[in-house]
C-alpha cells in the first residue's frame, strides 16, 4: 500500500515475496510473490523461511529489502551472494522478546540477547536500515550509517473526504477499535469500560481475535453487551466505521514495544478526523496533547477508559474540535508523503554508484538494475 507503490511510482522494478497462501499476482505495477501459506510458527520459522529466500534469489534483484527479523540469515546470505541488503525493523524485537508470553523470563532474556547479537552482526554488513520510529532508528543507527526512520503515517489521499456533517449535529453515539484484537492490545479493559459507561454510547470492534479462547472469554464480560464486534473488514469498511464513530479507541497496554511504538489506526483516527483515546504513554501523550486531538487514559484502568468516553460523548463540541486539530495535524505532518520522500531519498543514496568495498569480498558494488521486497 505505501512503500510498494511509492517505489514503483518513482521508476523502480518492484517486486513483493509474501507467504499469505493468495497467489501470484500483479497489483499497480508490483509484481506478488507467493511462497505459500505457512500452517503455524513452527513451519513459519523452518521452513518459509527459505522458500522466501529461494524465491528472492530467483528474482535477480539489485536491491533486497526485508521485513521480517527471522530474515535475517537470509539477508545474511545475501549480503555474502554480493547483493545490497536493507533491513526494515518495524519493532524493537530485543526488548518486545521480553514480553512474549510463550517465554518464560529466563528463557526470554536469553533469546532477547542472542536476537541482539545476531542484529548487531547483520547490521553492519548489510546495506541500509529502515526503522518504523525515530526511537529505533537511534538505537540502530550505532550498527549502520545508513539508517532512516520511515514512519507509518496514513495515506492523506484516503482521507481527502470531510467528516460526515452528522458528527457536527453530535448524533455519533459509538467510538470504535480498529484492528488486531488480543489481550496486549487491551481488549478486555475495553470491554469492561463499556459496562461502565454512563451514556448510551456503543463499541464498533473491527478486526478480528487472535486467539479463540481469548474471544470466549471477552464475550462473557459484562460489558460485551455494548459492544457490536464486525470482524475483519476492508479499507471501505473500516473507513465508514470511523465516519460513524465519535472517538477512536488505542489503549494498548504498556509494553516495551507498544511504548515506543507509532501505531498507524491512532493517526488514521486524526485523519478521519474524530479524537483520539490514547494510552497515556509518554510519546503518544506528547502527540495527543501535543495536537490537542484526543485525551490520554492509563490503558489498564477501565473505569478511567469510561469516563473519556463520556467525556467525549457528552461534550460533541469538544469531539469536533479535537477531531479537526487530529486531522490538521495528519495533514501537515503525520503523513505518508512525508515518508514516502524520505524513502525515496534513502533508495537514491544507496543506489547512488560509489567506490565501496563489499563487506565480504572487496569487491565494488552492483548498478542498479531494480528493486525487490521480501516479507
Amino acid at each position: 500500500m505505501k512503500q510498494c507503490r511509492s517505489l514503483a511510482s518513482h521508476g523502480h522494478e518492484v517486486a513483493l515475496v509474501v507467504a499469505d497462501g493468495l497467489g501470484e499476482a500483479r497489483c499497480d505495477g508490483i509484481r506478488i510473490v507467493d511462497v505459500g501459506r505457512p500452517s503455524g510458527r513452527r513451519e513459519r520459522m523452518l521452513r518459509t523461511t527459505g522458500r522466501v529466500g529461494r524465491a528472492a534469489l530467483a528474482l535477480d534483484a539489485d536491491v533486497y529489502q526485508l521485513h521480517d527479523p527471522e530474515l535475517i540469515p537470509v539477508g545474511l546470505l545475501l549480503a555474502l551472494a554480493g547483493r545490497r541488503v536493507v533491513f526494515d525493523a518495524h519493532e524493537d524485537v530485543p526488548s518486545q522478546l521480553l514480553d512474549k508470553p510463550y517465554l518464560s523470563p529466563r528463557s526470554a532474556r536469553v533469546v532477547s540477547r542472542a536476537y541482539a547479537a545476531l542484529e548487531r552482526l547483520a547490521l553492519r554488513r548489510f546495506d541500509g536500515v529502515l526503522a518504523a520510529t525515530p526511537l529505533i532508528r537511534e538505537r540502530l543507527a550505532a550498527f549502520n550509517p545508513l539508517t532512516v526512520d520511515i514512519n507509518n503515517f496514513p495515506r492523506a489521499e484516503e482521507f481527502t473526504q470531510a467528516p460526515d456533517k452528522a458528527a457536527d449535529a453530535g448524533v455519533r453515539n459509538s467510538f470504535c477499535y480498529v484492528g488486531s484484537i488480543s489481550a496486549i492490545r487491551g481488549v478486555r479493559e475495553l470491554v469492561a469500560a463499556c459496562a461502565l459507561l454512563r451514556t448510551p454510547a456503543r463499541l464498533a470492534l473491527a478486526g478480528g481475535f487472535a486467539e479463540t479462547e481469548l474471544e470466549t472469554q471477552v464475550r462473557r464480560l459484562p460489558g460485551w453487551n455494548r459492544v457490536d464486534a464486525l470482524g475483519h473488514l476492508d479499507r471501505s469498511g473500516v473507513a465508514g466505521v470511523m465516519e460513524r464513530a465519535f472517538a477512536g479507541l488505542v489503549t494498548l497496554l504498556p509494553t516495551a514495544s507498544y511504548r515506543e511504538a507509532l501505531p498507524v489506526k491512532m493517526f488514521e483516527y486524526m485523519a478521519a478526523g474524530i479524537p483520539v483515546i490514547a494510552s497515556d504513554f509518554p510519546l503518544w501523550r506528547e502527540i495527543v496533547e501535543g495536537s490537542r486531538c484526543g485525551l490520554c487514559v492509563d490503558p489498564h484502568d477501565p473505569a478511567a477508559i469510561a469516563a473519556a468516553i463520556d467525556h467525549l460523548a457528552s461534550h460533541p463540541g469538544l469531539a469536533r474540535e479535537m477531531g479537526a486539530n487530529g486531522r490538521r495535524a495528519v495533514f501537515e505532518r503525520y503523513n505518508w508523503d512525508r515518508e514516502a520522500d524520505k524513502l525515496n531519498a534513502f533508495y537514491a543514496d544507496l543506489l547512488t554508484p560509489r567506490p565501496t568495498r563489499s563487506r565480504f569480498s572487496g569487491k565494488g558494488a552492483f548498478p542498479a538494475r531494480s528493486m525487490r521486497s521480501t516479507d
